[in-house]
């Protein structure tokens, strides 16, 4: 946690540094009026001896830039695409200092964001930012992170990325970085201070931070982001229209599909290629597809059947059911799933 002692005012002592020291010749006795007066002359010697009126304002502004610096961070953006402006936006709305860098020439377009943009990476890199954010697509993260000239960033600076997959990324920056720079939290207090300042960042856009390690997450979003991006790209594939008699459910299905069809096919990719629990929920989703096809026939099936006997048949001494929906084993556990034989079906 970040601890601001309090300052020690020097402002208890203000009375008696702002002093009026008067050094003078006092008036003498009042003196009879008589006929020949003279001018008496007085000789006044004034002293002032006293502090800058204007300190209490100087302390007080000098403390709150203190604090203001305690509480904020110098960030690079990497990537400033749709989610790298957003975040960017969002951190500089905070007090963050954020800089930008991108291959495309943002230029233009960051003045109204409060953020600084540096087209070429060493003039970037120069500014000696304090965390570096990866806001690139999961295929270009290797190329973007190899092209930084890391020996201009001070040896303290903290990574960070918002990749949909992690043990890729905690992988290429083990690879790819110095031992001295911090990928989540370093040893010392105010590495640690600097991380939980950066993420505090994200708490108070109500963002709620769960911790867990690289695998855990990418196990999680392979079984939610992916089987979510893998069936509203399938539905796409359907060329799905608006209806006068719409329900809910569907309203929320054409959303699926505006929402993944407006990312990138690149993204998508990204997340069956670097994440290796993908090609599991691949084969599930596959395997529920055709089990659920053979629950359908065989209810049809049944239906032909009372149609041409007027009477459900009985086989093997009990009544003949129809094939049911077969539960899937646990993601990441168990057998694949065997899918029912024909034999396990009476035929007529």
């Amino acid at each position: 946690m970040l601890s601001i002692s309090p300052a020690t005012s020097r402002l208890s002592n203000f009375s008696d540094d702002r002093r009026l020291r008067h050094d003078f010749i006092s008036h003498p006795p009042p003196v009879p009026a008589i006929r020949n007066t003279k001018t008496l002359s007085l000789r006044r010697n004034f002293k002032i001896s006293a502090i800058d009126v204007a300190q209490p304002y100087d302390y007080e502004s000098k403390l709150s830039n203190r604090i203001s610096k305690s509480t904020t961070l110098k960030i690079a953006v990497v990537g400033f695409g749709n989610f790298g402006q957003f975040l960017a936006k969002t951190l500089a709305r905070q007090g963050h200092t954020v800089l930008a860098h991108s291959r495309t020439d943002y230029s233009a377009a960051v003045a109204a964001l409060g953020v600084r943009f540096y087209f070429n990476a060493d003039d970037l890199c120069e500014e000696h930012p304090e965390v570096i954010l990866l806001c690139t697509s999961i295929l270009s993260t290797d190329k973007v992170l190899r092209s930084l000239p890391l020996q201009r960033l001070k040896r303290s600076t903290l990574f960070v990325d918002v990749l949909s997959v992690k043990e890729f990324a905690k992988d290429l920056f083990l690879e790819t970085l110095p031992l001295d720079f911090d990928i989540l939290i370093g040893s010392d207090e105010s590495r640690v201070s600097r991380c939980e300042k950066f993420l505090n960042a994200f708490a108070r856009e109500g963002c709620v931070m769960r911790e867990m390690t690289c695998a855990e997450h990418d196990q999680h979003a392979a079984e939610s982001q992916f089987i979510t991006h893998t069936v509203g790209r399938i539905l796409e594939k359907l060329n799905l229209e608006s209806t006068p008699i719409n329900t809910k459910g569907y309203e929320r299905l054409l959303d699926l599909v505006e929402n993944t069809s407006s990312d990138s096919f690149e993204l998508y990719y990204g997340l069956f290629m670097y994440n290796k629990n993908a090609m599991e929920q691949l084969e599930r989703l596959d395997l529920a597809f055709e089990s659920l096809k053979k629950e359908l026939f065989g209810h049809l099936h049944e239906v032909l059947r009372k149609q041409l006997f007027g009477k459900r048949e009985r086989f093997s001494g009990g009544l003949l059911q129809p094939p049911v929906l077969s539960k899937l084993p646990a993601n990441g556990n168990g057998p694949a799933l065997a899918l029912p034989s024909p034999s396990d079906s009476a035929t007529s």
